[in-house]
Formats: structure tokens, C-alpha cells, sequence
């Protein structure tokens, strides 16, 4: 935010002290190893604040941004996790929504490569070691099966085992997602690919997405009932994809995103 509020000052030709400001957005920090995306601010202009007059009438949005690499937040005084990986280039915050979009999508039609499960089990474990948690990780699923129909590759899967590991999953598995893009990030600058895996850790995922399944069946029911739309809570995009996929083939119902950004939900109605 302070880059931000300087670059202001540059462009306007004020003081930064004299500047007012009001925050549009604010940058987004990953797992407090990597700040992404751009802080937004709206400058209003000081009566008597001397130099050039701002572009626009009333006020000028000035965008900045922050990305240098910081330390892991759970360790006591530790390196910056791979910072010369997570630094060779910017990570744009829309990077990150598509990335929640694909999130276990398993999109790829491309073999994995060999050397996938090693490379990326050694990258989580290092990120582990300097965030300073002591856990174990495992090979669920090696993936790389194709499915006959839509001839999607099955990811890699991951799976983190230890204890009190509840700050590696956050609300609404939101910090699990941040771990996946790091891991994800790092292991494709290693073998010149964007990765197929998912990481999970203690069988979160497994366990949210048999809840939103069995959610899904009973929202499903009160439609069929009722023969009026329910709206469900505002999800990230992987969850509502196992929402549609759940009630892709139910004769009775169907299911459309509505909504926009963290606001977006899944919306059940009769057919």
C-alpha cells in the first residue's frame, strides 16, 4: 500500500503526507510468502496542494504494485520459501482466479510427466520445513488415467499428514488453495509446465466434497418439493463445480452460477 500511495504522489506532484486516499483494493498476500496482484487507491486532491492538476476532474485512481517475497508467518526467523523461484516473475491476481477456476478441474490432455510426483512431493516438503511444520507427505494418486469420455488426464493428487494442521486448510479451505497455487508455481518453473495436481491435507477435500455432494442431494430433494429455486452459500469455483457435477444428470433439476467474484453461488431450480 505505501508503493502505492508513492507512486500517487510521483504522478500527482505531492507530498505524500498531504495526499488523501481512500483503499479500492488491497494487494493479496499467499500463505504470507508471495503479495499478489495490485493495490488500488483513490487520491483526492488537497485544495491548496501546489503542482500539476490530476488527469481527471475530482479525483485519480492510481494503481500500484506489491510483490516482493516475504517470510513463511509460522516459522520463527526463516528464509523466504524458494524466494529466487517465487520472484523470477510477477504473479498477476488474475492468475490466481483462474487458477481457483481449474482448481481440480483435471483439464489437461497431455500425459504427466515422469518426474512429477518426486518433483513436487520435495517442493511441498521444503515449504512445509520453512513454514516450520513438522508433516509428512503423500502419494494418494500418481494420476495420468484418462478418462474414455472427456479425455481428461487425472491430476497428481497430494495429500499432507500430520498434526494440528488446521492453519494449512483456513476458512473454507482458502489458505489449502494458496498452498496449491505456491506448490503449483514453484514445481512449473522446475519442469517448464503449468502442473496437473492437487494437494489436500488430511483428506480435507475428500471429506468437503462428499458434504457438498450430500448437500447438493438434499437442496436437489426441496427443489423437487417445493418446485422453487434454492440459492446456496457463495463458494469458490472448485466446490461449485462438484455442486453441478452432482446434479448434472438429475432428471428433475439443474443447476447455473450466479453472482460475481467471492460472491458467486450456485443456484438449484426445477426443470
Amino acid at each position: 500500500m505505501a508503493e502505492a500511495v508513492a507512486k500517487a504522489a510521483e504522478e500527482l506532484g505531492v507530498p505524500a503526507d498531504q495526499l488523501n486516499y481512500r483503499v479500492i483494493k488491497d494487494s493479496h498476500s499467499i500463505l504470507g510468502l508471495v503479495r499478489t496482484g495490485e493495490a488500488v487507491i483513490r487520491v483526492f486532491m488537497p485544495e491548496s496542494a501546489p503542482g500539476p492538476e490530476p488527469a481527471v476532474e475530482s479525483n485519480a485512481a492510481v494503481e500500484a504494485t506489491e510483490m516482493s517475497p516475504t517470510a513463511a508467518p509460522l516459522a520463527t526467523e526463516p528464509e523466504a520459501v524458494m524466494a529466487e523461484e517465487l520472484a523470477e516473475e510477477p504473479v498477476a491476481a488474475e492468475q490466481l482466479e483462474e487458477e481457483d477456476e481449474e482448481e481440480e478441474a483435471a483439464t489437461a490432455h497431455g500425459g504427466l510427466p515422469p518426474e512429477l510426483a518426486s518433483v513436487a512431493t520435495e517442493v511441498v516438503a521444503t515449504v512445509l520445513d520453512k513454514m516450520g511444520l513438522i508433516a509428512a507427505v503423500e502419494v494418494a494418486d500418481r494420476g495420468g488415467t484418462v478418462d474414455p469420455v472427456t479425455k481428461e488426464v487425472s491430476p497428481l493428487s497430494l495429500n499432507i499428514v500430520g498434526d494440528d494442521l488446521g492453519v494449512l486448510i483456513g476458512r473454507r479451505g482458502e489458505t489449502l488453495r494458496d498452498l496449491q497455487f505456491i506448490v503449483r508455481l514453484i514445481v512449473s518453473r522446475r519442469l517448464g509446465q503449468w502442473p496437473n495436481l492437487v494437494l489436500d491435507v488430511e483428506g480435507y477435500k475428500a471429506r468437503r466434497a462428499s458434504s457438498l455432494q450430500a448437500l447438493a442431494q438434499r437442496m436437489a430433494d426441496q427443489v423437487r418439493e417445493t418446485r422453487q429455486p434454492a440459492i446456496l452459500e457463495p463458494m469458490p469455483a472448485h466446490e461449485r463445480r462438484i455442486i453441478h457435477l452432482t446434479l448434472r444428470d438429475d432428471p428433475d433439476v439443474y443447476t447455473e452460477s450466479t453472482g460475481e467474484d467471492e460472491g458467486r453461488k450456485v443456484q438449484i431450480l426445477p426443470k
